[in-house]
């Protein structure tokens, strides 16, 4: 008995060991370089983000303005860029004239002077509107960019001819599987190395259809993440990648990331052999997922020397932290 206890526990610790070895972040390569970061809305006006709901008007919450950006425009991803982004984030509806308007909101209320459902406008409508026409500090007394804004929502097309080599970030607002068609098309349509640049986000219906119309993208919606980080924590210690961590944009919420095998240094290494990008968000404190590396106290929670994706709100405040500011 005593003999057979000592091969066990012999065993116990054999096993232990090696999975150790196979995760420990200790013994992986680091990769070096600073940070990457992701410009959420480009640079953009601030609002009171407590219980902010899908259908919230955002623009009425305006926080006081430190400037006069607006987000989603091409000026406003030029600024990102400008204070050190690495990709700025964007959103996109299609529009019933064939092209994609780069918007935030599901319905053009409450930021614009327009009415009724984006989607369901033409392009050339929406470049009649004001789109600095809802935003007020001061529950509605002034609205400081009204008149500020007219014709200033562009296309798709048009940030690409823009921005010909920065990578973006796009965010698919529905879960209509057409649209994933529709935007495969236009993503299709770009030669290779450009489409290598683009990430996607979005609806389940839709980001399954890009995943398999332009596999050369890189993509990831809620279920697909959800799936992702749940699988790699179960089974990640054996070195195996989840499905749908594989040619994924891998979102890591801050107080998540500890729980990841290998975290910081094998993990960052195992997504890049999947082709994936990982970036990390503020805390997750259940239902949506949560909002971006912000503060400087969210930023110090990052690994010594992390040299992965952010993603941020706050362009201007991390990337001065993280020394990739330009001057």
């Amino acid at each position: 008995m005593g003999r057979k206890l000592r091969v066990a526990t012999a065993a116990v610790i054999a096993v232990a060991a090696g999975i150790y070895v196979n995760n420990t972040s200790l013994l992986a390569p680091h990769r070096d370089g600073k940070p990457v970061l992701l410009a959420h809305r480009g640079i953009a006006q601030r609002f009171d983000e407590r219980d902010v709901k899908n259908d919230t008007c955002t623009a009425a919450r305006m926080l006081p303005s430190t400037h006069d950006y607006l987000e989603n425009t091409v000026r406003s991803m030029q600024a990102g860029f400008a204070a050190g982004a690495d990709v700025v984030e964007l959103d996109v509806h299609p529009t019933t004239d064939g092209e994609f308007a780069v918007f935030h909101d599901w319905t053009l209320d409450c930021r614009t002077d327009g009415h009724g459902i984006t989607r369901e406008q033409t392009m050339a409508k929406l470049k009649t509107l004001d789109i600095g026409y809802g935003y007020t500090a001061d529950g509605g007394k002034t609205f400081p960019f009204r008149g500020k804004g007219i014709g200033m929502m562009p296309t798709l097309s048009q940030v690409f001819v823009t921005f010909p080599d920065k990578k973006l970030l796009i965010n698919v607002k529905s879960r209509d599987a057409s649209e994933g068609e529709k935007l495969a098309a236009v993503l299709n349509a770009l030669p290779a190395e450009r489409r290598r640049m683009i990430m996607i986000y979005g609806g389940d219906e839709p980001i399954e259809v890009l995943r398999r119309l332009a596999p050369d993208v890189r993509t990831i919606s809620r279920a697909a993440i959800r799936s992702c980080l749940m699988r790699y924590i179960g089974y990640g210690w054996t070195g195996l990648v989840p499905a749908d961590c594989r040619n994924a944009m891998v979102l890591v919420p801050i107080n998540v990331a500890p729980w990841l095998w290998g975290w910081p240094d094998r993990f960052l290494n195992r997504m890049a052999d999947a082709n994936s990008a990982v970036f990390v968000l503020g805390p997750y404190t259940g239902g949506e997922f949560s909002t971006g590396i912000d503060t400087p106290e969210l930023f110090a929670r990052l690994p010594h020397r992390y040299s992965g994706g952010i993603w941020t709100n706050e362009i201007e405040t991390i990337a001065a932290i993280a020394g990739t500011a330009k001057h």
